[in-house]
Protein backbone atom coordinates (compact mmCIF):
# COMPACT_ATOMS: atom_id res chain seq x y z
CA UNK A 1 0.00 0.00 0.00
CA UNK A 2 1.56 3.20 -1.12
CA UNK A 3 0.91 6.67 0.90
CA UNK A 4 -0.88 9.49 -0.50
CA UNK A 5 1.61 11.83 -2.28
CA UNK A 6 4.04 8.66 -3.72
CA UNK A 7 3.29 8.00 -7.26
CA UNK A 8 4.75 4.43 -7.10
CA UNK A 9 4.15 3.57 -11.26
CA UNK A 10 5.98 7.09 -11.68
CA UNK A 11 8.71 6.35 -9.68
CA UNK A 12 9.35 2.78 -11.27
CA UNK A 13 9.39 4.65 -14.79
CA UNK A 14 12.17 6.89 -13.46
CA UNK A 15 14.28 4.45 -12.61
CA UNK A 16 14.29 2.67 -15.35
CA UNK A 17 14.79 5.92 -17.30
CA UNK A 18 17.85 6.41 -15.35
CA UNK A 19 19.23 2.52 -15.98
CA UNK A 20 17.78 0.40 -13.52
CA UNK A 21 16.29 -2.56 -15.11
CA UNK A 22 12.18 -2.86 -14.52
CA UNK A 23 12.68 -5.77 -11.61
CA UNK A 24 15.15 -3.46 -9.89
CA UNK A 25 13.34 -0.32 -9.88
CA UNK A 26 10.07 -2.49 -8.99
CA UNK A 27 11.97 -3.75 -5.95
CA UNK A 28 13.14 -0.32 -5.12
CA UNK A 29 10.14 1.31 -5.00
CA UNK A 30 8.45 -1.64 -3.66
CA UNK A 31 10.90 -0.95 -0.14
CA UNK A 32 10.53 2.43 -0.30
CA UNK A 33 7.11 2.31 -0.03
CA UNK A 34 7.13 -0.09 2.63
CA UNK A 35 9.11 1.91 4.58
CA UNK A 36 7.07 5.38 4.66
CA UNK A 37 3.47 3.86 4.53
CA UNK A 38 4.40 1.57 8.14
CA UNK A 39 3.74 4.35 10.51
CA UNK A 40 2.33 7.39 9.19
CA UNK A 41 0.20 9.81 10.51
CA UNK A 42 -2.26 11.34 8.41
CA UNK A 43 -4.03 14.86 9.47
CA UNK A 44 -7.09 13.21 10.73
CA UNK A 45 -5.21 10.93 13.33
CA UNK A 46 -3.44 14.58 14.08
CA UNK A 47 -6.84 15.96 14.80
CA UNK A 48 -7.98 13.42 17.15
CA UNK A 49 -4.82 13.24 18.75
CA UNK A 50 -5.15 16.73 19.11
CA UNK A 51 -8.89 16.94 20.89
CA UNK A 52 -7.87 13.74 23.17
CA UNK A 53 -4.81 16.13 24.24
CA UNK A 54 -6.98 18.96 24.97
CA UNK A 55 -10.18 16.87 26.46
CA UNK A 56 -7.25 14.84 28.63
CA UNK A 57 -5.79 18.44 29.91
CA UNK A 58 -9.07 20.30 30.50
CA UNK A 59 -10.22 17.43 32.87
CA UNK A 60 -6.26 17.63 34.58
CA UNK A 61 -7.22 20.90 35.19
CA UNK A 62 -11.08 20.78 36.29
CA UNK A 63 -9.67 18.10 38.91
CA UNK A 64 -6.81 20.00 40.58
CA UNK A 65 -9.31 23.14 40.94
CA UNK A 66 -11.76 20.73 42.90
CA UNK A 67 -8.83 19.55 44.80
CA UNK A 68 -8.18 22.78 45.48
CA UNK A 69 -11.06 24.35 46.62
CA UNK A 70 -11.70 21.38 48.80
CA UNK A 71 -8.36 21.87 50.30
CA UNK A 72 -9.48 25.47 51.05
CA UNK A 73 -12.57 24.37 52.50
CA UNK A 74 -10.69 21.74 54.40
CA UNK A 75 -8.29 24.37 55.90
CA UNK A 76 -11.31 27.04 56.73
Amino acid sequence: MATAGFDTHKAVKALTEAGFSETQAESVVSTVSNAISGDVATKADLKELELRMTLRFGGMIIAAVAILIAAMRFLE
